[in-house]
């Protein structure tokens, strides 16, 4: 769900000149200021404000938004010869220590200390919208103005390990430092306790669960979790938890640690080097020898570490180089892994979203582009939007843009069904989805809609949190640190707080969603927790809120499901029924239900998203009070996909049995969400369904409105029917679930349209041109048909009316062909590549049977056999009527083309002698038609066939034509009739064409079956 965008920006804290000198002495003197200005460390602070580099010699301190230098320290010489230079460095959680270590074993710890009376950095600009601005606009401006707050770094202490430094962990309270002789780990307090202690060590030899005989040489940890991860010189790894004084046993040797080992290397290749933490999935990465991404799901802190899934090496090892960093995004969606020679982008589940190795190598060592080239160091900023990359042997710093999906920060349906992308300071919407349906497919530029985020708010209230677009896309809205905000995408206008201290009074938590034109917002202030609603036509200001809902705890997440129905759950693990009760006048929440869900749900903030699923007779009959009674919950659960399904045991009232149905879920669709439409709102009700589309939403909710997709990192899956999904998982009724349909693209997708039968994605491609001196990241709309997928399903379980009942549906779009035929040849293929058992068990036949119901049955023949290996016609054709009667056919329904395609099957079946009576009718057929593209053809077919041309000569006096000169190989001149006389009034020439296929290549092309430029579209996207 993230996407590299244009080019970074580049940083340098130095000033050394980059023009190579012919001078020795200017030379070596260059050499060494080089490499005493190379970056050798990057740490970010926990809120993000700042972030630290180091060379050998120096500390600097910058600043994130936007990225310049505050600060810097440069050693003395004196200190460099007692202490060595500096080596790597860490980052007191708060910022407010910064620790280097040093060459020689030494920590030298810096105190950094924020001046805010102090400026740095005063802007000079002027301030040309003053007088029309409000006066919040123009404090935040003044503070612009006034510059950045300075920063100083003070010496605070060097601390010697005399046993020689593995490893070193900067955490909020302590240092733990991992030594080598003996091998121990140590806790140093950044102040002494109550007793006076400050430092504590514990020997790995007396920790029964690390390896004997090994080191520690590398840790990373996360407060989220509370968990860290060790990587031993022996290539093993470990998950480790820091003991609390309270829970050290009290009998025997102080126990500092408590860990388990969950990667054992079975070969070198398999051996540890680096490590990341995910604890919005509670996931570990571990990167390997080999360049692969070992991923394992931590279930609990009692050992229990599954191996979840591998991301291997987009390219071979020897072009990736060895993995240098592992570091997850700060929602957890994306994990960035830098390699010696390039880097990649990966979804949380595994799917590769972008990597760097698609470059030119040559040009970006000639633009001098390390950030495609090596990394070595990265850290994400801007809550994701923005990524730090440092090169090896390089001074520079390299801020990398990302946009990604609105999913990310608030989950609802309207974000999975509108594709909304949030940069840095930017909006993008994909306006194409009420286009018609070719308009959609379009990768077109123009069907972005970018919004750029008021200054003043982003100034403020950076990052931003969450975004939401309303299910008819009218409407978006966003949160940051505080408040929030909201655009109209029609009038292009955007509505803020005008009283800075009522935008700070509340954050939103729990997330948004719209409800046509009215805005509902969890959100938190200092002492209660609300749900808040907005209008769109009015100011925001707190007068100005139309109804204000009391929560008895923080919620956790939002939905909005049918047509008035608001789901709130919240910290104390109870669901929330909220109806909607709109009027022409006022709009109000009413609780109608709730949902106690304790002893099912264990973790409530671990909720990513929630839904649930009404029988039909309740949604159309049932009292909305007794909604709760008959629901089946759908909860996302990091992620799991869980049902809850409710039952009356008469005595305790409603129970609920729970299953997992689904794992390694990235986001799900519920299709009832999707399509079910607010209720009646004066003028703000979403407009009808375009005509211009060939499937409107009410084909689609008798269709597939009960499917229930997920994407689970490499595919799409589909229950066709959420029903038979709910029957199967009911615990009373111990079924196996019913299989999904499983759709795989070569992009990520991030929405399903069902209207038009597609999936639609995004691509990111990496630009490079030798005129421009520097490369950019793009990227484009991608779409993949669902169609031929879920036709393969009804038809392998023997429903072929179900499959004739969807196809109909769908038979209005101009590449619903296209959709029979990608079914044809992908049953060809399979089952040619591996036959069936035996004849029941074949697919193709029914498939055959299925497709000869529709006119184009005969098109989607002759596409398919030109698209496929001459060893997959003898498969096909054995299913089939004779090529001689298929050929025959299309003569008597005047498809000329097609009849020329079942030519070529004749021809190599060797079923037709050279002078070929079929190819002389045909001619006969398309001049009499005036198809004279069809006789360029056609003559040169029975050049081929012939190549003394006399079965040509004879069949064109048959048509009173005649060829004037000798016919070329590959080129045939014909003189053409005028009409009316039969006398010729010109020349053609024609090139290609049909031609009888060889034994051992593909049968060549004919433009058959498909509008022009479609079937070339879906090859392309």
């Amino acid at each position: 769900m993230y996407w590299p965008l244009g080019a970074p920006r580049v940083y340098a804290a130095s000033r050394r000149k980059r023009k190579p000198s012919d001078n020795s002495e200017e030379k070596e003197n260059g050499e060494t200021e080089e490499a005493a200005s190379r970056i050798l460390g990057l740490r970010v602070a926990r809120n993000g404000h700042l972030f630290i580099t180091i060379t050998e010699t120096a500390l600097t301190v910058w600043q994130t938004a936007p990225v310049v230098v505050l600060a810097s320290v440069t050693r003395s010489i004196q200190s460099l010869k007692n202490y060595g230079s500096n080596v790597s460095v860490l980052l007191r959680p708060d910022s407010s220590i910064a620790v280097l270590q040093t060459s020689l074993g030494f920590l030298i710890t810096y105190t950094i200390i924020p001046d805010a009376t102090a400026r740095v950095y005063q802007q000079l600009r002027d301030n040309p919208h003053a007088r029309r601005q409000s006066s919040s606009d123009r404090l935040a401006f003044e503070e612009e103005r006034r510059g950045f707050p300075e920063v100083n770094i003070r010496f605070r202490m060097v601390i010697k390990v005399d046993a020689g430094i593995g490893n070193v962990l900067a955490l909020d309270d302590e240092l733990i430092v991992a030594t080598e002789k003996p091998p121990a780990v140590q806790c140093i307090r950044w102040a002494p306790d109550s007793a006076g202690g400050q430092t504590s060590t514990e020997l790995l030899s007396r920790m029964a669960w690390v390896q004997k005989k090994s080191c520690v040489v590398d840790m990373v940890y996360d407060r989220a979790m509370s968990l860290a991860v060790w990587i031993t010189n022996d290539g093993r790894a470990y998950a480790v938890q820091r003991l609390s004084a309270q829970s050290r046993e009290s009998d025997g040797p102080r126990k500092l640690f408590r860990g388990y080992g969950f990667h054992t290397p079975e070969k070198e290749e398999d051996l540890v080097t680096r490590a990341s933490i995910n604890a919005r999935f509670s996931l570990l990465a571990i990167g390997c020898v080999n360049a692969e991404v070992h991923v394992y799901t931590a279930r609990d802190y009692q050992g229990s570490i599954p191996l979840s899934h591998k991301l291997e090496p987009p390219v071979s090892l020897l072009t990736t180089g060895s993995i240098s960093t592992l570091s997850y995004s700060p929602d957890g969606y994306c994990l960035f892994v830098g390699y010696e020679k390039g880097w990649a982008l990966w979804s949380v589940y595994g799917k590769l979203q972008a990597c760097s190795f698609t470059a030119d190598r040559g040009i970006s060592e000639a633009n001098a582009e390390g950030w495609l080239q090596n990394v070595q160091d990265a850290a994400w900023l801007s809550a994701g939007t923005n990524i730090l990359l440092t090169g090896r042997n390089d001074d520079r710093l390299w801020l990398m843009e990302m946009a990604k999906s609105a999913v990310t920060g608030c989950f609802s349906a309207a974000n999975i069904s509108r594709t909304v992308l949030l940069t840095n300071s930017n909006l993008m919407v994909y306006r194409g989805y009420d286009l018609p349906v070719l308009n959609t497919l379009s990768a077109d530029a123009s069907l972005w809609h970018h919004v750029p985020i008021p200054s003043t708010y982003l100034a403020n209230q950076r990052p931003i949190r969450s975004t939401v677009i309303s299910s008819d896309g009218r409407y978006v809205a966003i949160a940051g640190r505080r408040g929030l905000a909201h655009y109209s995408v029609s009038s292009g206008r955007w509505r803020t707080f005008d009283d800075m201290q009522a935008e700070n009074s509340f954050v939103v938590r729990g997330g948004m969603c719209w409800y046509q034109h009215i805005l509902i917002a969890a959100v938190e202030t200092d002492n209660y927790h609300e749900l808040r609603l907005y209008s769109r036509e009015r100011g925001l200001d707190d007068s100005s809120l139309l109804f204000v809902e009391q929560l008895p705890s923080a919620a956790v997440v939002i939905a909005l499901t049918g047509q008035d129905s608001l789901l709130v759950y919240t910290y104390q693990n109870i669901l929330y029924h909220f109806v909607i009760n709109a009027t022409s006048t006022a709009v109000s929440l009413v609780q109608v239900g709730q949902i106690a869900l304790n002893g099912i749900v264990r973790a409530p903030a671990r909720v990513r998203a929630v839904s649930w699923i009404l029988p039909d007779h309740q949604l159309r009959e049932g009292d909305p009070s007794q909604d709760v009674a008959h629901a089946s919950v759908i909860f996302l659960v990091d992620a799991k996909l869980v049902l809850l399904q409710s039952s009356n045991d008469g005595h305790r009232g409603l129970k609920y049995d729970m299953r997992v149905i689904a794992n390694n879920v990235e986001y799900f669709d519920l299709m009832r969400d999707q399509f079910s439409l607010p209720g009646t709102l004066d003028r703000s009700l979403p407009p009808s369904p375009s005509a211009e589309d060939a499937l409107d939403v009410v084909h689609t909710d008798r269709g597939l409105r009960d499917s229930l997709w997920y994407f689970d990192g490499n595919e799409v899956q589909c229950w066709m029917d959420v029903e038979d999904l709910i029957e199967a998982a009911s615990t009373s009724n111990d079924r196996e679930l019913p299989p999904t349909v499983s759709i795989s693209a070569d992009f990520y997708p991030t929405s399903v349209l069902l209207n038009k039968g597609i999936l639609l994605g995004i691509d990111a491609d990496l630009v490079q041109r030798r005129d421009v001196q520097f490369a950019f990241f793009r990227f484009s709309i991608r779409t993949q048909l669902i169609l031929p997928s879920l036709l393969r399903r009804h038809l392998a379980h023997f429903d072929e009316p179900a499959a004739s009942a969807l196809a109909h549906r769908y038979q209005a779009l101009p590449y619903f062909s296209h959709s029979l035929e990608i079914l044809l040849h992908t049953v060809l293929d399979d089952e040619v590549d591996k036959p069936p058992p035996n004849p029941e068990s074949a697919l193709l036949p029914a498939v055959l049977s299925f497709l000869s119901s529709f006119p184009e049955y005969l098109d989607i023949l002759v596409q398919c056999t030109r698209k496929t290996e001459l060893r997959s016609w003898r498969t096909l054709f054995s299913h089939l009527p004779p090529p001689q009667e298929l050929f025959e056919r299309s003569l008597a329904k005047g498809m000329l083309k097609t009849a020329g395609g079942y030519l070529l099957v004749l021809h190599t079946f060797e079923e037709m002698d050279t002078s070929s009576e079929q190819c002389v009718r045909l001619l006969q057929k398309a001049k009499e038609a005036g198809d004279w593209d069809l006789c360029k053809e056609l003559a040169r077919f029975l050049m081929a066939l012939d190549e003394s041309g006399d079965t040509l000569k004879l069949s064109l006096e048959r048509m009173e034509l005649s060829p004037i000169d000798t016919v070329e190989s590959g080129s045939v001149r014909l003189r053409t009739p005028k009409p009316g006389n039969g006398r010729p009034d010109g020349e053609s020439k024609m090139n290609g064409g049909i031609s009888p296929a060889s034994s051992d290549t593909q049968s060549p092309g004919i433009g058959l079956g498909i509008e022009a430029g479609q079937e070339d579209y879906f090859s392309r996207h």
